[in-house]
């Protein structure tokens, strides 16, 4: 799998421009960087026709620290759902396993969202989706946080996004007063069953609840690249980027394709 030159020509313009005399043009980095997030390998273990590797991970982490790939995403997620008509969104969280390579760093060095759950160490990825390839929004929390206070504040940063009247579709895990107030002050709709233990249950659109599986396909097409499958990064902001480099490339691979 690589990106070709036209797909790579969608995000050209937004990725800092080359200056000196760079012997590895951005095009070549983007598909290193596809290389490792597909295979989960070292950046030591990238194929020799890529470049030398030092060179390659040097950038990377220029782009991690200066969010390049955060403003990527953001362009291409507003194309998006320019295209297709928001009518729901889709609102859950995933567990990542993290590698021991990923644990152990200082914490001066940058945020770390890892925490010791049942499974071990953790990482979570929250998600505001729009549909099954169109991720809204994520955030991170360590593997021990609860679903509903890392959803709510995932939830404010849609604040004033113009999706009055759309549908929230979540899960139990988010029943509670706090989130369906939330989105109800937010001018949105919450679709959740409620527990079974309620005393005043509520009725809720059993059909559109359906399509809370989108943001599961989503998690999956995550999951697809083994850098994200399981989390090999210390530091949030490279695994940020890894995550936001994984949407992105999906979303270019999927252009023209049969």
């Amino acid at each position: 799998m690589e990106i070709t030159k036209a797909q790579f020509k969608i995000i050209e313009h937004l990725l800092p421009i080359q200056r000196g005399n760079v012997k590895i043009p951005n095009i070549q980095v983007i598909n290193a960087v596809l290389y490792v997030a597909e295979h989960g390998c070292k950046w030591r273990g990238l194929p020799e026709h890529f470049g030398y590797w030092h060179a390659i991970y040097m950038r990377v982490n220029r782009w991690a620290k200066k969010g390049v790939l955060d403003h990527v995403f953001s362009v291409l997620q507003s194309a998006d759902v320019i295209n297709i008509q928001v009518d729901q969104v889709s609102l859950d969280s995933t567990i990542i396993k993290v590698h021991p390579d990923g644990t152990g760093a200082p914490k001066k060095n940058g945020q770390q969202a890892i925490g010791k759950s049942r499974g071990g160490w953790t990482t979570k990825i929250h998600m505001v989706a729009a549909d099954d390839k169109t991720a809204v929004a994520f955030s991170l929390s360590p593997g021990q946080s609860g679903d509903a206070p890392e959803g709510r504040d995932l939830l404010r940063t849609m604040e004033g996004c113009g999706w009055e009247g759309a549908s929230v579709i979540m899960d139990k895990a988010y029943e509670g007063d706090d989130t369906r107030q939330l989105i109800l002050d937010l001018g949105m709709m919450p679709v959740v069953p409620p527990k079974i233990n309620r005393v005043t249950p509520w009725e809720y659109d059993k059909e559109m609840y359906k399509k809370r599986n989108e943001v599961e396909r989503l998690f999956r097409r995550l999951k697809g690249f083994r850098r994200i499958f399981s989390r090999f990064d210390k530091l949030d902001v490279v695994f940020r980027f890894f995550i936001n480099f994984s949407l992105i490339a999906d979303r270019l691979i999927s252009v023209n394709r049969p």
